[in-house]
């Protein structure tokens, strides 16, 4: 939950407030908001104002885990 991700593939889906077509594409940075059973997880997308214009599932075979901090590894 709250994991940041990236799109790995084009998507197309529709404005959450106004229905219209959208295209989020591959590198469109998201936030996981649920989790699902079987490998699929809601995803929203928000502008830099924090309003969500897309909110979606999807199989995380399609998403990239982004990190904002190294993982230590023993030496």
């Amino acid at each position: 939950m709250h994991a940041t991700v990236a799109l790995l593939e084009d998507t197309r889906t529709t404005h959450v407030e106004s229905g219209e077509p959208v295209l989020l594409r591959r590198g469109d940075v998201g936030t996981v908001v649920m989790l699902y059973d079987g490998g699929a997880c809601e995803v929203e997308f928000a502008d830099r104002s924090g309003r969500t214009y897309a909110l979606l599932p999807l199989s995380v075979g399609r998403l990239l885990a982004l990190h904002d901090t190294p993982e230590r590894v023993g030496v």
